[in-house]
């Protein structure tokens, strides 16, 4: 596209939908891949989710809302285990977590990955067994550290020199053996007390532990009071922790003899086929160790050597939002070649190898996941024939699903409040739909320039479809939620609008932008609504505002 003097949205062709959008044949139809598994639009018009119609749900709980489908989530999950059932497979909790999440992911057999002390903090508290999860990051901090091998953590994912040495000291300190073999060797010990939050406590007892995680944990003890579908949850979620071992796929990968499982994370050269802020597999990035200039190796060969460490394999992640599995096989070839090198030079036998996660899922019509099953058949063969290939034995493997199980599951919920019809150079009309939320519940569009589809949800409409741009309501050009879309001509204030496949990364990078609160998490299932994160507060946005504070304590000194 040429530009413009004025600015992009005067340029030609700047009202030519993508190459990708087609004037729909039905403006008032539900593209099955893009939406949930119980999605349907009903004969008034309306849109209904988990059997519930979206205009009784806001009517109860306002706009905007994420709506979370229970059943679809828990079948996508399913059918992962089910599909990667030789494969330990961990449900990425960077995509979307909070305590309801958690549970139902343990309760379906898979594991879970965190990557920060406040999302190990959610995943403790709600009674997921520590031996089941596996902790990332790329700049872990001594507390962190520090509190995650006092919880017996199943996995730690290395991503630096420092952290191994840092990793090193803290399973030296006086004490630490009896302590990890205490949590770690059958995992009860570690469960029975997160379950009422005295895990948490226990674990953060060595000090710097308790510092680190007491600034993450006032967003939960603020909200713990409201959270009562959380609160119903915990007491059946027992049963779920202590027939959790026994499920099949849910190996439990927890630290043995006092060490400390570790993988090294490493970068293999590939450059995923997505957005260049999440492709993590290329050089020039700030995730791993590169096999290429041998720092790999170097990494391995610490852990290999330092005491209390147990090396489990290596990790691999090479992106986000991947569809085509030559990535994956390119990434896979490197990888185990630097496994076969380990077991030449060192003599030890990586016995697994993590090849993270990054798949797909359908935003647009553009797009062509594959499901579960196709996804595992070729990454079976992928290492199957690199092992074959290289002589050496087939590791165990994991993957790490996130937005393939929640993105899809999840569609948020706006009030149309303005429409306006630009006139452009030429005569050219550009119609924008404000709602009432936007770049502060959805930041994607704005930070990856991701593509969205969205449609009427309050009726049904025998307009003419029209291209539409849907924006937010923040004080910012480029707050927009549904770059291109045909929507009804007759779209007017007061319409819901509802856009599939926000599950992933939305709520979770949510921010209190301009001071919006952030929206609520509504759980639906067999037409009933369940609150998971309820909405914020003018009282939230504001409680970490020591100057109101102090006003408040001024006016009732006086």
């Amino acid at each position: 596209m040429t530009t413009h003097e004025a600015g992009w949205a005067h340029a030609a062709g700047a009202l030519n939908s993508p190459s990708w959008l087609r004037v729909p044949d039905d403006v008032n139809g539900l593209h099955p891949l893009l939406w949930s598994g119980t999605a349907r639009r009903t004969d008034d018009g309306g849109v209904e989710v988990g059997g519930v119609d979206l205009r009784d749900l806001t009517a109860e709980h306002m706009t905007p809302a994420y709506v979370l489908d229970e059943a679809d989530f828990r079948q996508r999950a399913r059918a992962f285990r089910g599909a990667f059932k030789d494969y330990d497979v961990f449900y990425a909790g960077k995509a979307f977590l909070c305590a309801t999440v958690a549970r139902w992911i343990q309760q379906e057999g898979l594991n879970l990955d965190v990557c920060s002390s406040g999302e190990l903090t959610v995943a403790l508290r709600a009674g997921f067994e520590p031996s089941r999860i596996g902790y990332h990051g790329n700049n872990k901090t001594y507390p962190e550290l520090r509190r995650a091998v006092h919880a017996g953590v199943g996995r730690i994912i290395v991503d630096s020199f420092q952290e191994i040495e840092r990793l090193s000291e803290i399973v030296s300190e006086r004490g630490f053996e009896t302590v990890a073999s205490a949590t770690s060797s059958t995992g009860e010990g570690a469960s029975a007390t997160s379950s009422t939050g005295e895990g948490a406590s226990a674990t953060s007892s060595t000090g710097e532990g308790a510092s680190a995680t007491s600034s993450t944990s006032e967003g939960a003890s603020a909200t713990s009071s409201t959270s009562e579908g959380a609160s119903a949850t915990s007491s059946t979620s027992e049963g779920a922790r202590a027939t959790s071992s026994t499920i099949e796929g849910a190996r439990a990968t927890s630290s043995t003899g006092g060490r400390v499982n570790v993988m090294v994370r490493v970068t293999a050269g590939v450059e995923a086929h997505t957005h260049e802020y999440i492709a993590t597999a290329h050089e020039d990035q700030k995730f791993g160790f590169s096999i290429t200039n041998g720092d790999a190796w170097e990494a391995v060969k610490l852990v290999q050597q330092a005491e209390g460490l147990n090396l489990l394999g290596l990790h691999s992640h090479i992106g986000s939002q991947i569809f085509d599995s030559s990535g994956f096989e390119v990434a896979a070839r490197r990888v185990l070649a630097l496994h076969k090198r380990v077991s030449e030079e060192l003599g030890v036998t990586l016995p697994e190898m993590d090849l993270g996660g990054g798949f797909g899922i359908a935003y647009t019509t553009q797009d062509d996941p594959s499901d579960p099953a196709q996804l595992a058949t070729e990454m079976s063969k992928i290492v199957e024939h690199e092992c074959r290939a290289l002589g050496i034995p087939e590791p165990r493997l994991s993957i790490e699903p996130g937005r393939a199980i929640v993105g899809p599951s999840v569609c948020t919920v706006y009030t149309v409040g303005t429409v306006k019809r630009v006139e452009l150079d030429g005569g050219a009309v550009r119609t924008y739909v404000s709602v009432d939320g936007g770049m502060s519940d959805n930041i994607r569009t704005a930070l990856y320039g991701a593509d969205y589809s969205c449609t009427l949800a309050s009726r049904r409409s025998d307009a003419p479809p029209v291209l539409t741009r849907v924006v937010g309501k923040h004080c910012e050009a480029g707050d927009i939620v549904v770059m291109d879309e045909f929507l009804p001509a007759d779209v007017s204030p007061g319409d819901l609008i509802a856009v599939p496949g926000t599950g992933a990364y939305c709520r979770s990078m949510a921010s209190n932008y301009n001071h919006a609160l952030r929206p609520p998490v509504i759980a639906v299932r067999d037409g009933e609504t369940r609150v998971l994160l309820r909405r914020e507060t003018e009282d939230d946005l504001l409680a970490t505002d020591l100057g109101l504070t102090d006003m408040g304590i001024e006016e009732e000194q006086t």
